[in-house]
């Protein structure tokens, strides 16, 4: 019998290498295990990934980090939403919420009200009826609150922060859990020539790390998961085909927003992530319709304050491992697959991955169950993340450049076709039990691209019109006034956690 795991080995740092040594260091501190990381100065870390989703804070509790600290240490900001630019038609805006939209009455859902209400020209924009939504565009903040009756309650928040400063600090509270860091270039692999499992990562000059379990954080290299198990990659260009980056910080150019901004751009969008000591850029394109000096030109024509440093340039293609567990190596982060950083997904797709792995983490030996419960588990991730992105650009009325025209017009997978249709002809958005988009995540790409629901629930028919319309405005007025109320975001961050002014 194959012996229990005492002995894990992480190949990378990065976010996903010390987000997996201090989740790992922490949860699994009982088992007394030998957590060791491998990484090199030489080789260079993404670290675009600066917005990140709500599921990262209930991350950092689980993993015992204190959250005013964390931000304080990554210059982080709130982050309540992300706004979109141009993606429908030039001139449209809209903010996808970490919230719901307004209320049900008389048992029937909201968007269902909104519909029927909006068909007959007698409610504004389903964005006014979203606490995070309009406290997002006035600039405010306040923390959520645990009381159902009131509309504090109905929305949650992230961060924004310095993926690089994120890493460092996990570094040190995973090195002050007994985390062992060894600096280090991997030269070769060792593999049992009769299971193929890794048995060792030679370093070179004699010196080995020896492993039970390795977890492959070495980025688009993926050196275990694919050059060692072969574990083949799912190409997903066909739908996804924006395949280069270009990342630059700038200054701030005013107080930063709680909010994440993506601009649809003639070949692909730009980003913009305020920070509290700079502002995060990039713009992510399709080599195929866009020379990459055009995106660079692109990309600093829409700038709003000073470069900080020179662009760095990033290559990739959309996709999976087909599998990121194989044997006893575990795929975690940009060495499991690559989704664009369009609705923050990155990060959380390493922490779906690092918490998938907790739960399965293997008693005894590796057993063939738990490898293949994780594998269906991430692939449905990335696929459902996956169709969500599409949406955004397949969603669209644009003409106006051969890429817009392509992403209109292209098939899309059979999953999301089947939610579209539903959408757009009785405003149903179907549940998954597993998946990280819910309804109003849904609700906000499909409206806000201007797919629209042609038919409702008929129950919202017998709701009196003149009664739930004067509701609507109501609920519209009650989340402007308690928003009017709060603090600004900059006020929010100077109280809560301010961050050193850096050098």
């Amino acid at each position: 019998m194959a012996p229990q795991i005492r002995r894990i080995v992480i190949l990378g740092g990065g976010t996903a290498g010390w987000m997996t040594a201090a989740a790992i260091s922490h949860v699994l501190a009982a088992r007394k295990a030998d957590i060791t990381l491998i990484e090199s100065e030489e080789i260079g870390t993404v670290g675009v990934g600066e917005a990140t989703l709500p599921h990262i804070r209930f991350f950092n509790q689980r993993i015992g980090l204190d959250e005013p600290e964390l931000m304080r240490a990554t210059q982080a900001t709130m982050k309540l939403g992300i706004q979109f630019v141009d993606w429908a038609r030039k001139g449209d805006a809209y903010i996808h919420p970490f919230g719901d939209y307004g209320q049900p009455a008389g048992g029937v859902d909201f968007l269902q009200i909104w519909a029927r209400l909006h068909a007959a020209g007698r409610t504004s924009r389903i964005c006014d009826y979203s606490l995070p939504v309009v406290m997002a565009e006035a600039g405010r903040f306040g923390f959520p609150v645990e009381d159902p009756a009131s509309v504090m309650s109905t929305f949650s928040y992230a961060y924004q922060f310095d993926a690089g400063l994120y890493a460092r600090y996990l570094r040190r509270v995973s090195e002050g859990r007994g985390v062992v860091r060894v600096e280090g270039k991997v030269t070769s692999v060792r593999q049992n020539p009769e299971t193929g499992h890794v048995e060792a990562l030679s370093l070179g000059e004699g010196r080995e790390v020896e492993g039970d379990l390795y977890i492959d954080c070495s980025g688009f290299r993926a050196m275990l998961i694919d050059e060692a198990m072969g574990s083949g990659f799912e190409d997903w260009s066909r739908w996804l085909p924006c395949d280069r980056a270009i990342a630059i910080p700038t200054e701030n150019a005013g107080p930063p927003v709680p909010y994440t901004r993506a601009t649809a751009r003639t070949s692909g969008w730009q980003w913009r992530i305020p920070l509290q000591h700079r502002v995060g850029n990039g713009h992510v394109y399709s080599s195929a319709f866009l020379d990459d000096q055009s995106a660079e030109d692109e990309l600093l024509r829409h700038l709003d304050a000073p470069a900080m440093r020179q662009p760095n340039r990033l290559k990739f293609r959309a996709g999976q491992r087909r599998q990121q567990w194989v044997g006893n190596v575990v795929a975690i982060g940009l060495a499991s697959g690559f989704l664009e950083p369009l609705e923050s997904t990155s990060i959380h797709l390493i922490q779906q991955g690092i918490t998938t792995l907790m739960e399965l983490f293997p008693d005894g030996p590796l057993d063939a169950r738990d490898i293949a419960e994780f594998n269906r588990v991430m692939s449905l991730e990335y696929d459902r993340v996956r169709d969500f992105l599409v949406l955004h650009y397949h969603a669209t009325e644009r003409e106006d450049s051969e890429f817009w025209n392509h992403v209109r017009t292209m098939d899309v997978p059979g999953s999301l076709d089947e939610k579209i249709t539903m959408f757009r002809e009785r405003g149903i958005v179907m549940k998954y039990r597993d998946g990280l988009f819910l309804l109003p995540s849904w609700i906000a790409v499909f409206v806000g691209q201007r797919v629209i629901p042609r038919h409702w629930d008929p129950r919202a028919d017998a709701l009196p019109m003149e009664q739930t319309a004067e509701s609507l405005a109501r609920m519209k007025r009650h989340i402007a006034e308690v928003v009017e109320a709060l603090d600004t975001h900059d006020a929010a961050l100077a109280r809560y956690c301010p961050a050193e002014v850096m050098a």
